[in-house]
């Protein structure tokens, strides 16, 4: 089964890319289609083993997609897992019709998708048309050589690539068929240049320079460094993990810098210094009400400075537990990575190879990169929805008594409440967040709704005239 083509339709870009880096580190080959149209082209010219079909997009839906599919005889045959957001009105109506053999609701987990396509493959496999494409499995013996073993190591660096760029390098995919199917008549590179040479042949995107310095120092531990602006950190998360690198991933912007610690492609901690107070540990242990404000501030104050951390201190004294302890560095080290998911530009540098520090060896954490990347690429794109609307923290808001009294406040959540309560015309976004200790992406998040429901207004300054 490993792979096998797999084939996803989605207008969506941060789906699309969610699904194309956990598939292809399953092992399958993953083709994309922005829409029903080029999808379809695309399913013709390479029948594939499994469709992922997004139902609601441009110029072609997924019902259409279907009847085209189901027309076509090359086709007709290919499972279709249907992806529906949870306000689509589909499900079970349009399962087992025209092709469509299961579903899966938006948002997923990594384990889920890769649970429904491994068994929908497994299951329809036998069926699959002539000509679905599928790519031929890696030799499984060991390699003793020392030449064959770096012969081998370039081919898996080929492999990682193809797998992080997908469809944009093909030629790549290519080459490493050849070095496995030991084609003696295909010209495919063995060294390490030659591999960076066909890299910059192949790709015409920028954005992936960092992934040539990479080829070109197979077996160096210098590690990574590069410009936010030209590779996304998002990549860099995506090779690391692949890569199962073990070491410190540093990045920059202006005064702050979040260290990520890897060991073997998971990440044990983040630590930060120079960010908002919001990702300061003990927002999350409030967060959690694993202690009352009261019993935190207390601590706080008669704290000496210098001592232990302040996580360590307070399972000392009996106010956490060692499992409330790793659920607050598990949560703070998430809010991290999603934040600095969305900066637009800064420095990173990674370290492959360096000790990790104790704070992060005896936190652990082993979080999955994939499960943390599919949340931050879904916070990345409420973030754009709503820097709309809340493009500057220092925006100021009235609360429409009127419409909140028609409408009720019983209809709120209790975290809604608060921030309508901060909402007096004085506040500034940034006085709201500092003040309900709640993170910047809750408070922009709960006054977008307030705002779209009209329960708030922005103030408009007097102009004078």
């Amino acid at each position: 089964m490993a792979g096998e083509l797999v084939l996803v339709i989605d207008d969506s870009p941060t789906i699309v890319k969610v699904v194309q880096l956990v598939l292809t580190k399953a092992g399958f080959d993953v083709r994309a289609a922005p829409d029903g149209e080029a999808g379809l082209e695309l399913a013709r010219a390479q029948p594939p083993a499994l469709i992922l079909l997004d139902f609601v997009m441009p110029r072609m839906n997924g019902y259409q997609f279907c009847r085209e599919a189901s027309a076509d005889e090359r086709l007709r045959d290919v499972p279709i897992v249907l992806m529906s957001a949870k306000g689509d009105q589909v499900g079970e109506r349009f399962v087992k019709v025209m092709g469509i053999v299961d579903y899966i609701t938006k948002p997923f987990s990594p384990e889920a998708i890769t649970a429904v396509v491994q068994h929908t493959i497994a299951k329809y496999n036998r069926t699959r048309p002539e000509g679905a494409a599928t790519r031929p499995a890696p030799p499984e013996e060991e390699v003793a050589d020392p030449a064959q073993a770096r012969t081998a190591a370039l081919a898996r660096m080929r492999d990682r690539i193809a797998g992080v760029v997908g469809a944009r390098i093909a030629a790549l995919f290519a080459l490493a068929d050849a070095a496995r199917t030991g084609d003696d008549h295909a010209s495919v590179p063995t060294d390490a240049a030659a591999i960076a040479d066909a890299t910059r042949a192949a790709l015409d995107d920028a954005t992936l320079a960092s992934l040539i310095s990479d080829v070109t120092s197979v077996g160096d531990a210098a590690g990574l460094r590069g410009d936010l602006r030209v590779v996304p950190l998002a990549e860099v998360l995506q090779l690391l993990d692949v890569q199962e690198q073990s070491g410190i991933l540093s990045v920059e912007r202006g005064g702050a810098r979040v260290e990520i610690h890897f060991r073997r492609g998971r990440i044990e901690q983040a630590l930060a210094t120079g960010v908002p107070d919001e990702y300061l540990l003990g927002r999350f242990v409030l967060d959690s009400e694993q202690m009352s404000r009261g019993d935190f501030e207390g601590f706080l104050e008669s704290r000496q400075a210098g001592g232990r951390l302040i996580g360590a201190q307070l399972v000392k004294l009996g106010y956490l537990s060692d499992g409330d302890l790793k659920a607050s560095l598990a949560r703070q080290t998430c809010e991290l990575v999603y934040e600095i998911l969305r900066w637009r530009f800064g420095r990173f540098h990674f370290a492959a190879g360096a000790e990790l520090p104790a704070p992060a060896v005896q936190a652990a954490l082993e979080l999955d990169v994939e499960a943390i990347l599919m949340e931050g690429f879904r916070r990345v794109d409420e973030w754009h929805l709503i820097e709309r609307a809340i493009d500057d923290f220092d925006l100021v808001f009235l609360r429409n008594e009127d419409a909140v009294a028609q409408m009720g406040r019983g209809r709120l959540t209790r975290e809604e409440l608060a921030i309508l309560e901060q909402v007096n015309g004085k506040n500034s976004v940034k006085d709201i967040i500092r003040k309900s200790r709640m993170g910047s992406f809750e408070v922009s998040k709960m006054l977008y709704r307030l705002l779209s429901i009209k329960l708030v207004r922005r103030r408009v300054m007097p102009v004078a005239v």
